[in-house]
């Protein structure tokens, strides 16, 4: 079985337009967490994390005229761009689209703008994004709630191993509207200030706005290079908003992986976990890593950092943790106080060094919809 790779990378986020400067914001804890006023909710705003329009409109000009896009074309383009710009090798007649989001251009059903009436659809999306560049294949699109950038990465592998392409470029973006807001307001999930992964006075999410891109292949280069070696995709079928209370997808999508990847729960040095710092998801998420044989891995969250930026989400967050693996840095769960789920888990309480070797990521979603990536460092003389 071909052994895919994740390469070239590119993140767009209030931490920045690229991996580094998103890299070096993750390192110095910088967070993107902001209250933005907004008297439609009962708090008088929210914290989230928003890219400043103007800006991402000011970086956007390199490439094409920003009025023509709306703010997640933007957003999505460009991280697919810096992608393709430090890759000239890359030849898009052979080379996938996957796109991943959840919610797509839905900000536009509110009005104000000039757009056509089903820009809006994730249909439209997907084609603006292919004939942007342009790509050559059909784009494959992914919206299945919060796993939806892992899960993109997920069909990336299984694709080029079935030969359907050679290579594939994996996007997602997702933003942040009063749609959005509302719906998790809706359930009382939103957190009062800045959210706390699984610390003991969580009061749920932080929500953010983010896109990211990374090329997918089997190349191997003279230097370290970060494979996907298990995957794993479940549904514990337990409600429409709440995961299972015993963690039951999870823990399958766990043990899925590690099998493929022929390793133990023994040999992860690190779980790059969903951590959305709700009363139920990290208590689910626990119980599943203890199930696993995990609670003695390195677990931290970056929804203190970033907000759920929900499709976008779990590949931003692979992103992050193939760099972890790189650098041989344990990244700090940031706003993390006192444990408080029902079992132990070693939550990183500050950024050290250390050597690794395998990394887990894991995401969780709406429908009860769950997967884990395990991620292994393999190191070139």
């Amino acid at each position: 079985m071909k052994e895919v790779l994740l390469q070239d990378d590119a993140i767009i986020s209030p931490l920045g337009f690229s991996t580094q400067e998103n890299i070096e914001a993750v390192k110095a804890g910088r967070s993107g967490l902001l209250f933005h006023n907004n008297r439609r909710f009962s708090l008088g705003g929210f914290y989230a994390g928003i890219i400043d329009p103007e800006l991402l409109a000011t970086e956007f000009l390199k490439i094409g005229n920003p009025t023509k896009y709306t703010k997640l074309e933007q957003m999505m383009l460009l991280s697919i761009y810096k992608v393709l710009t430090s890759n000239s090798k890359i030849d898009l007649s052979t080379t996938g689209l996957i796109i991943s989001t959840t919610k797509g251009n839905i900000d536009l059903l509110k009005g104000g703008h000039s757009f056509s009436e089903d820009r809006f659809t994730l249909n439209s999306l997907a084609k603006v994004i292919q004939e942007f560049f342009p790509f050559k294949s059909q784009p494959i699109l992914i919206s299945n709630a919060c796993i939806s950038g892992g899960l993109a990465l997920i069909m990336a592998k299984r694709f080029i191993q079935a030969g359907k392409f050679n290579s594939a470029i994996v996007v997602a973006g997702d933003l942040i509207s009063d749609f959005v807001i509302s719906g998790f307001q809706s359930f009382q999930a939103l957190s009062k200030a800045p959210c706390k992964p699984f610390s003991k006075n969580r009061d749920g999410i932080s929500l953010g706005e983010a896109a990211a891109a990374v090329y997918v292949s089997t190349e191997i280069d003279s230097k370290n290079n970060i494979s996907i070696i298990g995957d794993s995709t479940s549904n514990d079928a337990n409600h429409i908003s709440g995961p299972s209370r015993n963690g039951d997808g999870l823990f399958l999508s766990i043990q899925n992986s590690l099998k493929e990847a022929s390793i133990s729960a023994k040999n992860i040095d690190h779980i790059s976990s969903h951590g959305t710092a709700t009363i139920f998801n990290d208590e689910m998420e626990a119980i599943a890593f203890n199930r696993s044989g995990l609670k003695n891995a390195a677990v931290n969250s970056y929804k203190g950092l970033y907000g759920h930026t929900l499709g976008a989400s779990a590949l931003l967050e692979t992103i992050i943790t193939k760099h972890s693996l790189l650098n041989n840095e344990l990244y700090k769960s940031h706003n993390f106080d006192d444990l408080g789920v029902s079992v132990p888990l070693k939550i990183i309480q500050k950024t050290e060094k250390r050597e690794m070797t395998y990394a887990l990521k894991t995401a969780s979603g709406f429908g009860g919809s769950n997967m884990a990536l395990v991620l292994k460092k393999i190191e070139n003389v």
